[in-house]
């Protein structure tokens, strides 16, 4: 069967990150739950993952100066150059909601592999709902979030390891709660125009970032984009392979009905432009995309109809982008993956999809993994890889199978998504230079804004589009 149950897990499982370990960190602090916020000492929230046997263990969440844990409810991550998860924001009270200052790393290999949390600088503002994303340079960048007042913050922040938190005093528009952002090839970034709660009359621009602190950021349009109102909990994807600077928007909604709409923009362009895409096979929103490792995209979860599980019973569908095609394939055992739903590629190329939050105080504890059609098949298998490389540099692969049946080698950036977002997922190719027997030699990129640095989930696709399981490599 392509879907298959996994584990319970005994929390709202909002936020998702792999790790370099392959174990999947879910938290959700609070997990949109107030009578969670006044919880004791017990460290409740947050669970670590292991995928190949279904088990869980409990990192303590950072406290307060009162020693009582700090709610990561809705705060936004991206990873450091270390392997870390970086995590920023989070929630000081509900209803109505103030964002806090705190900021965080979890280090996957802490504690013999259980994972640990430290908490690093605070920011110069409150964020709930913010954005987080790693430049190039290895520098983690903050947008939007409510501030500790409950309003919309407009003074975007850089976090640098040595430093700390440094804030820009000119301000930006009024971007989205969760405003998804692409970091490009030049080092700009792209807003794409997906968001939660509603796009406050922001177009899809590109963000030029000043070289000081004092300068304004340029905002550069960017048009075309179908229904720009109906993008409230759309999907966005930078696509396969990065090189190509094409991004997708798909789905969404707007006054709690979602759209099939489907738009592509190649920022490669003299003038970057929307156009119109195939439409997703059903309509949805507060759904999520995942970039597989045969260069095709998996969309999953979501409902026609916001938060409406009624709604919610939808196949499971696949983008092509080599026949720009979507295909249904199977449905999910587990109905009512809605809000709060997440979904994340694992390093053997299976996708883990969990939670779904439709009202208050319930939400969907069955994981659930879906394996693609190319897990049955034989797959190519990498003997032998380096786990490190620098930018420019030229590695040896050592496979199973001849070279000349390796069509791709590919760098997959490991997820770390919330409320569909995700600033880190992409996938780079890595042109094969040369082939003798069963060795490749590939080429890293110079290009540190293509490929930030990190771990990567190194895959070797043949010609039958037929992925490897992944290895992991740092970049560095």
């Amino acid at each position: 069967m392509p879907w298959q149950l996994s584990s319970q897990i005994p929390i709202n499982p909002i936020h998702a990150a792999l790790g370099r370990t392959g174990k999947i960190l879910f938290f959700g602090g609070s997990g949109n739950d107030p009578s969670q916020t006044a919880y004791d000492n017990s460290p409740e929230g947050v669970r670590l993952w292991k995928p190949s046997d279904g088990t869980f263990t409990t990192p303590t969440i950072p406290r307060d100066s009162s020693g009582k844990p700090i709610d990561l409810f809705c705060a936004a991550h991206s990873f450091r150059g270390d392997g870390q998860l970086f995590v920023a924001g989070g929630t000081l009270q509900y209803d109505p909601f103030y964002g806090i200052t705190d900021s965080f790393i979890f280090n996957f290999t802490a504690n013999s592999g259980n994972g640990g949390w430290t908490k690093v600088a605070s920011m110069n503002r409150g964020r709930w709902y913010p954005t987080v994303l790693t430049l190039g340079d290895g520098r983690i960048f903050t947008l939007s979030g409510l501030d500790i007042t409950g309003n919309l913050d407009r003074n975007p922040e850089i976090f640098n390891g040595s430093t700390g938190w440094n804030i820009f005093t000119q301000q930006t528009s009024a971007f989205a709660l969760y405003a998804h952002l692409v970091l490009l090839d030049s080092g700009v970034l792209f807003y794409t125009g997906a968001q939660l709660g509603g796009n406050n009359g922001v177009s899809p621009c590109i963000l030029i970032l000043p070289s000081t602190f004092n300068g304004a950021i340029v905002e550069q349009s960017v048009s075309g984009l179908e229904a720009p109102d109906q993008a409230n909990q759309a999907a966005s994807v930078l696509l396969p392979p990065a090189q190509d600077q094409k991004v997708m928007i798909i789905g969404g909604g707007g006054g709690g009905v979602a759209t099939n709409r489907v738009n592509i923009v190649d920022l490669n362009a003299t003038t970057p432009t929307y156009t119109t895409a195939p439409s997703l096979l059903n309509a949805r929103m507060h759904h999520n995309a995942v970039l597989l490792p045969d260069r095709t995209v998996f969309v999953c979860n979501g409902s026609r109809g916001e938060e409406d599980i009624t709604q919610s019973t939808l196949p499971a569908e696949i983008y092509n982008p080599a026949t720009n095609t979507w295909t249904a394939v199977e449905t999910p055992i587990v109905n009512g993956r809605v809000y709060h739903s997440v979904a994340v590629l694992l390093p053997d190329g299976r996708v883990v999809v969990a939670g779904g939050n439709p009202t208050r105080g319930t939400y969907e504890s069955q994981i659930e993994i879906y394996s693609p059609a190319y897990i049955s098949q034989t797959r190519p298998i990498i003997s032998s890889a380096p786990t490190t490389a620098k930018y420019s540099s030229t590695i040896t692969i050592h496979t199973n199978q001849p070279a000349t049946k390796i069509k791709w080698v590919h760098l997959i950036r490991p997820m770390a998504t919330t409320h569909g977002l995700d600033t880190e997922q992409r996938l780079v190719d890595t042109p094969i230079n040369s082939r003798s027997g069963k060795s490749l030699k590939v080429q890293i990129t110079s290009n540190r804004n293509i490929a930030p640095p990190g771990y990567y989930m190194l895959v070797v696709v043949n010609n039958n589009n037929i992925p490897s399981v992944a290895s992991w490599i740092q970049l560095v």
